[in-house]
Formats: C-alpha cells, sequence, structure tokens
C-alpha cells in the first residue's frame, strides 16, 4: 500500500472545520485507491498568533517543506492585521 504524508493546517474561523471534512473525503478516496494517508496536524493561524505572538516560526517552515502536501483551512482572524 502507497503512503503519502499530509501537513494539515486548519487554521482559523471555519477552517479547522472544513478541514476535518476534507479528511474525510480524503480518506474516502484514499480507501478506494488502496492508499494509506498520514497526517501530520499544524496549530497555526491567527489564533495561534494572539496566544505566542509568533505566525510562523523557521522550524515550522522547515518542516513543512519536507511534505509533498499541505492541506490549507482558511487563515485569517479579525483580531489580527493581515501580512502578519
Amino acid at each position: 500500500m502507497k503512503s503519502h504524508n499530509i501537513a494539515v493546517i486548519g487554521g482559523d474561523g471555519t477552517g479547522p472545520e472544513v478541514t476535518r471534512e476534507a479528511i474525510k473525503v480524503l480518506n474516502a478516496a484514499a480507501q478506494k485507491f488502496k492508499l494509506k494517508l498520514n497526517y501530520t496536524d499544524y496549530d497555526l493561524g491567527g489564533d495561534r498568533y494572539l496566544r505566542t505572538q509568533e505566525a510562523l516560526p523557521d522550524s515550522v517552515v522547515t518542516e513543512l517543506r519536507k511534505f509533498p502536501a499541505i492541506l490549507l483551512g482558511a487563515i485569517g482572524h479579525p483580531d489580527v492585521k493581515p501580512g502578519i
């Protein structure tokens, strides 16, 4: 069975909810095509920025570059200025 690694960034607002549903679809397709999908979740987005004052650490960028695919939900928070 072929295996694929996917980084998951749920993000903010409806992002995590939509991402959870997208994973259900991906899992159904993986089952049909006999694939194994390995998901790694990353806590990135406006909520995280408000907690830590760090948008995207360099160490996370390095990790994300190792993935052939990233599932990205909605990013953005009304309390965080665009471009941060």
